[in-house]
This record gives structure tokens, sequence and C-alpha cells, in this order.
């Protein structure tokens, strides 16, 4: 017999950890291989696990609710001899830990060449901060040697190389690559990454860190200085203030009696603080029209029966995401980024739609929408829709999108005003699709007739996107919806 590891995945570049949420096998269970063992939240999506191995689960390390680095192990499996070659993934690593002692406190000399972290590090837009964190900069070493004693496997790679300068180490690649909602809290606090001391993988500076960080930092004497690069007004608000946010933690309110208290979810604490996030960094302003869908109810009239029996559902945000993705091009401040003081234009038109889950919400992504049919968008929406709500998305397929379409509407809801997902610059809001009188002109005569009317609602970032262009790209969607081709479908 031998055992086998089951390890925390590598579930996207860009995913450092991941909290064991919930084992769906008890040790001493038979599983099977591929056979769903345990379900991980990470900050992208919730994913369920499949064993590397059949045979019996024989040890589990991680208990649920945990949280761990990738490539830890958290449970082992017996199996059969044969399938020993099927071994651990971080072993080859471990030959080469001699390095990791000197490049640990290397945090705190930013300046220094010979230091692990690297020079061009995206979000270190200028050099303040490294003057008003002296207090802090001593503490470094002790928080990384938190995660080098759980996973020094991982690390060890990372620290080999030293800080030569000659090529940037694993950790150096590790650290830089920081997730999109550190690099975008750096960003709004002027704040080096490099400077922070990580506890995650090979140092690399969490979520968490960040803002005990910048909660630190907000009651030193240097904390204040970071504001004062010139910016245009919309940005400067948004750097002057937001240090005091995470210092501030949410009031606590005492239950009474008879009341249930129910502990944040992984999901719900990464929408919360994402949230919390994108109102503080971007200024929300809203435009509403009022789309006229009679047409599109005669197109999917004459279209559903054809697309169901190709199993696809033919709905209104199949028509509203593809009209969307194409007017996308025409407008592509809706499909940018704001990056340091820069505005990013991406090339690649990604739209997310939101999908509420009884657990949470979800944003899965349809990569280059634009270059789908109307069937390849409505199934490719049919399909990401089913398998976020039952958790077989990958972190790949919630990840690099460029605007966002979220729909109240099929609760009911006439509008709404959502807020950004950051990093984007807009997203759109479906409300419901009802029957209503309206007034129409037959023949240079008006009379009062039946349509089927909805609105949209756009929020955009105010510091990149003008009322003008917002207004201009809805008008556009407005017509594309209103004159929908019958080819087009």
């Amino acid at each position: 017999m031998a055992k086998i590891d089951v390890i925390m995945p590598q579930m996207g570049e860009s995913i450092a950890e991941g909290t064991l949420s919930r084992w769906i096998k008890k040790v001493g269970d038979t599983v099977q291989r591929d056979e769903p063992i345990f379900e991980i939240s990470t900050d992208k999506v919730d994913a369920e696990i499949p064993a590397p191995n059949a045979g019996v689960l024989a040890e589990i390390l991680v208990q649920e609710g945990q949280t761990v680095s990738v490539q830890t192990v958290v449970a082992r499996i017996e199996t059969d001899a044969t399938a020993g070659a099927a071994a651990k993934p971080a072993a080859p690593e471990s030959p080469r830990p001699a390095a990791a002692a000197p490049n640990a406190p290397a945090p705190s000399k930013p300046q220094t060449p010979s230091g692990a972290s690297p020079a061009p590090v995206a979000p270190a837009p200028s050099a303040p901060p490294r003057g008003g964190n002296a207090g802090t900069q001593p503490s470094a070493p002790p928080p990384r040697g938190v995660p080098a004693a759980a996973s020094s496997e991982s690390r060890t790679v990372a620290d080999a190389t030293g800080g030569n300068g000659a090529a940037e180490t694993a950790e150096e690649r590790l650290r830089r690559k920081s997730t999109p909602v550190v690099r975008r809290m750096a960003a709004e606090h002027n704040v080096d990454i490099s400077a922070i001391p990580g506890t995650g993988l090979a140092g690399r500076v969490t979520k968490n860190d960040m803002l005990s960080y910048i909660g630190g930092a907000a009651g030193q004497p240097g904390g204040g200085a970071a504001p004062s690069r010139p910016a245009p007004a919309p940005g400067g608000a948004v750097t002057a203030s937001p240090s005091r946010g995470p210092a501030a933690p949410a009031p606590t309110v005492d239950p009474w009696e008879g009341d249930r208290v129910e502990p944040w979810s992984r999901i719900r604490k990464l929408t919360a603080d994402h949230m919390v996030m994108s109102r503080r960094v971007s200024p929300h302003v809203n435009t509403i029209f009022e789309i006229d869908y009679t047409r599109i109810v005669q197109i999917r009239a004459r279209r559903k029966q054809e697309y169901a029996e190709r199993g696809v559902n033919l709905t209104y945000l199949a028509f509203i995401t593809k009209v969307v993705a194409d007017n996308l091009r025409k407008h592509p401040v809706l499909n940018s980024a704001v990056s340091g003081e820069s505005t990013l234009f991406r090339r690649d038109i990604n739209i997310g739609i939101a999908v509420a889950l009884d657990w949470g919400l979800i944003v899965p992504v349809i990569k280059r929408a634009d270059e789908l049919s109307l069937l390849g968008v409505a199934r490719a929406i049919n399909d990401l829709g089913e398998r976020a709500r039952t958790k077989k998305l990958s972190p790949d397929e919630v990840q690099k999108g460029t605007f966002t379409i979220t729909n109240p509407g099929v609760f009911g809801s006439a509008i709404g005003t959502p807020i950004i997902n950051q990093p984007q610059a807009a997203i759109l809001c479906v409300g419901s699709v009802e029957k209503q009188p309206a007034v129409i002109t037959v023949d240079g005569a008006d009379m009062i007739a039946v349509r089927t009317k909805g609105f949209l609602s756009l929020a955009f970032d105010h510091r990149i996107v003008d009322g003008a262009d917002a207004d201009r790209f809805m008008a556009d969607v407005k017509q594309g919806l209103q004159d929908f081709p019958e080819s087009g479908a």
C-alpha cells in the first residue's frame, strides 16, 4: 500500500492560497479517482476538488475553515503501491532552503539593489511611502516566518537564486504578481507592495497584509504623505481619505434574545470587501435608458424553439450581451481600466455575467464575447450559469473580465444602480422587462399601443468615462436592441 498526498491546488496563476470550506468525504471513506473529496474557496471561485487517485481517505491534515497556501498537503489517500508514482509535486524544491534566511528581511530595505523584491513592481507609483512606513520595517522578518514553517517546500525555489539581480526569481515573480485587489489597494494608497511584509506563499502580500499595513500606517506621522502627489480632483479625493477606512472596522452589534448570528462565508467576506473598496476607489455615476424590446420579443418568439432544440435557452440577456459586446469595440473607454494615472484600454472584450447563488455572488466571464454569434453568447451564458450553481467553474473562468452585466430584473426589479466590478470601468444593470402602454406614431398619427419595455442602467467610473461617452454608448446599445437584425439571430 502507498499513501498519496492530496494538495491544495494552484487554482490559477494569481492565486496563492485557498480556504478548505468543506470535506465531502470522511476518514475511512473509499474514493474513486476524480471523485470530489473536498470544497475550497479562493479569492476567485469556489470549487470541488477531485481525488488524484482511487483508494481510501486515510488522513485529513487541514480542517474545515482553515486557509493554507497552495501546494500544502491537506490529506492523504491510501492506495495501491503502483499508484505511488503520482507523488508530491513540491518535493523537487526541497533541496534549496539555504538562501531563505538572507532574503527574509529584504522588504525592510526596498531601495537596496540586492533585495529580494524586484524594481518593476507595477503598483509602486512613487517613493513617499518608503519614508512613511519606517516604523513598520523592523517587523518584516517575523510575519514572513509564519508561512515558511507551513509551506517551506513551496518557498525554497523562490529563495534559491539570492539577490544577484541577474534574473527574476520565482519568489520575486510571485510577489510581483499579487492579486488585482491588492494591486488596486496599493495604487489607491500610494503604497509600494515590495515594502510590505507578506504572509502569503513566498512572502506574497495578501489582502489582509495590505489592510493591516494601511491600518497601521494611518496612525503614523508619515502616513499622511501619500496623497501629496499631483492628481486630478476625483483621484485626489479617492487617495486622501481612504486610509481611514480599513483602520476603522465595522461596528459590532449586540444580538438580542432569539437572534441568530451567522458568520460570513469566505465568498461573502470577499464580496463585502470588494464592494467597499470599489465605492472608495471609483467615483460612481449612473445613466438610465428605457429600451423598447418589442422587436426582440418577436425575434425571440420565432427562434426560441430552434434554439431549444440545440439545447440553448434564448433569453433577453443573450441579446443584450451580444449588442453590448459589439458596441464596446466602438466605445473602448467603457472596456478599459485605471492603472495608476493612466487608462489601460483592453484589447479583448470579456463580459462578466453576475450570477446570484444561494451562498453569494459570482461573476463568470465570457471571453472574447464580440467574436461570438448570438447562439454562442446564449450557450455561454447557459453553461457558465449552470456550472456556477454547481461549483464546477475553474478560476480562469471568473478572471480577466473587462465589463460586467448584472440582471436583477429576473427578480422583478425595475432597475438598479450597481457597484462597479473593479478594476473595470463600468457595469450594466438590466431591469425587468414588461408590457406597457406607449405612444407610437403610425402613418403620421399618434396612437397608444402595447409595447414590451424595460430599463438599462450604466454605472461608470467618472475618472476616465465622461458622461457624454457613457450616454453615446448607451444610445448605441438602445438602437442595437430596438433594431436588432433578423439575420443576427
